[in-house]
């Protein structure tokens, strides 16, 4: 059993960022699974079904998997060819493979598996073997014809799709199928009409989701049984002062899960797609890290010096789960680490939590929060070593400074865990998304994103602050409107910072035609839509940056000093707002605009807007 479990840890290592993780891919994670004597970790995929489908239902289609690299289109693509395989257990390690298979309407058809198409495709000036590309013009002819005997299952990452397409020989069925694929990723769609062919683009599955599947397989992997009927020794692998199985079990905890499922939810709304690969990453990190030992990931022999050392606070899962035990070229090298560093937790961070972290030890009003989330925590919360630092940084006996550097550094450690600890019923009095640096994330989660998708509307107060953002930097001034949306432009240049010259305000409630509203999007990120009349409308993608940018302006803050980005995205949409108001005034009656009328836009102290009208007759 001790063989076994440390097997199942040094397979799991595998998973993690060591130089050699050979688990990052399918190719080799059978062959590692099997040196270790222990199952990969596995799980449907939520697609798995929808493509099998395709070979086995009418009417039957061609398949393309594309997606990032690290999405899983190789380990679903043997998946799908063991399952119509008749002998499963087959070798599925040639580029290209081809099988034989009699479906139910009794005709025989032949289904050509190509599992990653840069293994067979020219790299980079290269020409396509003849016989190899004659295997892609076959697929190009097969998906135009009715009912063909001939199907296709190609994995592929996007970027080199189309690129293999523009080297083949450029056949009428070459161009029309490269134009297909064009249109179907351009236009993020998985079929075209005229063409048997599924697209899957697994880039655009939920992140949320796969870590869902990901985290059950986990936690449920048959080598933690093995770990745990270990002797459990206060100094041993897996005993009770064991930081391994103190993250694995706090991995299995709601409020973590759930905490981390809202970071991968928010990523997927501010159009971030973390890959399958990452998501195992992520686990095998969390569980496994430590900056003090040996590739920064544990093993068993690790734990009995690491509690005689008194360094157990350096395996915290909380700092692990942000790459926290790597080195910061490492850690900037990932690309989840990056998506989940971009929230800065850790480093944002509001007075009253920090009044807990620094004084709460000795303040009556904010012990119990100390107590609760810091003392009680004996593994990763308020040690000796905290308490030295913590003192020193209070007294300021530290003339170098080398004890108060290293106590900001545990608060940023302790911050990330106060994220992951303070439970949803102290949600508003310790208001921990201020541990973010989007202080909004949560409303827009649960108060837009959701809401939406339960086919709700929007409260009111929240579309009026939107707006409200909206008219401070459509104008350049704190305007404190929020059932108008002011459209304002200068002299000279409609995207002047400060816009005074106003050409229409649209009501934000529903009158004669106009209304704005948050509603439904693609990939789940909601719209602020913009109807000027019946047919007459627009709509600006919400993704979480712009909401907190909205949001942030609305309460006061410069729109400039949040991100530019941002800022130069609403100018576009004003300006897309101002053509669409072009096309209504085209469809008013001449008379009605006949007179050249100048309205000025002024506030007043309290940031109330007036209209201050010139008109010119005949002009």
């Amino acid at each position: 059993m001790q063989l076994k479990a440390e097997n199942w840890i040094r397979f799991l290592r595998q998973y993690g960022p060591v130089p050699k993780n050979d688990n990052m891919y399918d190719e080799r994670v059978l062959s590692s699974a099997t040196r270790a004597g222990v199952e990969p970790i596995s799980f449907e995929h939520p697609r798995y079904k929808d493509i099998l489908s395709c070979f086995t239902d009418e009417p039957r289609r061609s398949v393309i998997l594309t997606g990032t690299a690290g999405d899983g289109k190789t380990n679903l693509a043997r998946k799908v060819w063991c399952a119509i395989h008749s002998n499963n257990t087959e070798s599925f390690e040639e580029p290209y493979q081809k099988v034989a298979f009699s479906s139910v309407d009794g005709k025989s058809r032949t289904i050509h598996v190509i599992k990653d198409l840069s293994e067979i495709a020219p790299q980079g000036t290269g020409r396509w073997d003849p016989a190899r590309e004659e295997i892609l013009q076959l697929f190009c002819r097969s998906i135009f014809e009715e009912d063909s005997t001939e199907l296709f299952l190609i994995a592929a990452n996007d970027g080199q799709l189309i690129e293999s397409w523009r080297k083949l020989e450029e056949t009428d069925v070459v161009l029309r199928t490269r134009e297909l694929l064009e249109t179907l990723l351009v236009e993020d769609r998985q079929e075209d009409t005229g063409a048997h062919l599924s697209l899957f683009n697994l880039s655009r599955g939920s992140t949320a989701e796969m870590f869902d599947l990901a985290l059950a397989a986990f936690l449920a992997h048959e080598g933690w049984d093995a770990c745990k009927a270990l002797a459990s020794s206060e100094y041993s692998f897996f005993g009770p002062s064991c930081p391994i199985r103190h993250n694995y079990e706090l991995l299995q905890t709601a409020l973590l899960q759930q905490r981390l499922r809202s970071l991968f939810e928010l990523c997927d709304l501010n159009g971030l797609h973390v890959a399958l690969r990452d998501i195992l990453l992520l686990l095998s990190n969390a569980v496994l890290g430590h900056s003090g030992v040996r590739e920064r990931l544990m093993t068993p022999k690790d734990v009995g010096e690491i509690i005689k050392d008194r360094t157990v606070a350096k395996a915290s899962i909380y700092n692990n789960i942000f790459g926290g035990n790597l080195t910061e070229s490492r850690r900037e090298s990932l690309d989840l680490f990056d998506y989940l560093n971009r929230f800065r937790i850790g480093f944002e961070t509001s007075n009253k939590i920090d009044d807990i972290l620094i004084f709460g030890s000795a303040d009556e009003r904010l012990s119990p929060y100390f107590d609760e989330h810091l003392r009680a925590d004996r593994f990763y919360g308020a040690d000796e070593s905290y308490f030295a630092a913590q003192r020193e940084y209070i007294e300021g006996s530290d003339e170098e400074g080398a004890a108060a550097s290293a106590f900001l550094e545990m608060l940023v450690s302790q911050r990330r865990g106060l994220f992951f600890k303070i439970p949803n019923s102290e949600s508003e009095e310790l208001a921990f998304w201020k541990l973010t640096v989007f202080n909004y994330a949560g409303e827009y989660l649960e108060r837009v994103v959701k809401v939406i998708e339960n086919g709700s509307k929007v409260e009111r107060p929240i579309l009026f602050r939107l707006v409200r953002g909206l008219n401070r930097v459509f104008t350049g001034m704190l305007v404190n409107s929020e059932r108008e949306l002011y459209l304002a432009t200068s002299l000279s240049y409609s995207n002047a910072k400060v816009s005074r010259m106003l050409e229409e305000y649209i009501s934000v409630p529903p009158r004669l035609g106009e209304r704005v509203e948050i509603v439904s999007g693609h990939d789940r990120i909601p719209r602020i839509s913009v109807e000027l009349a019946p047919g007459i409308e627009c709509h600006l993608q919400l993704n979480l940056t712009r909401y907190e940018f909205l949001s942030r302006v609305a309460e006061g803050a410069l729109p400039s000093s949040f991100s530019k980005e941002c800022y130069e995205d609403l100018l576009a949409f004003k300006t897309q707002i101002l053509t669409k108001l072009d096309e209504r005034r085209a469809l008013q009656d001449p008379e009605e605009v006949s007179a050249l009328n100048f309205k000025l836009l002024e506030l007043d102290d309290y940031g109330n807007p007036s209209i201050k009208s010139v008109e010119v007759l005949d002009a």
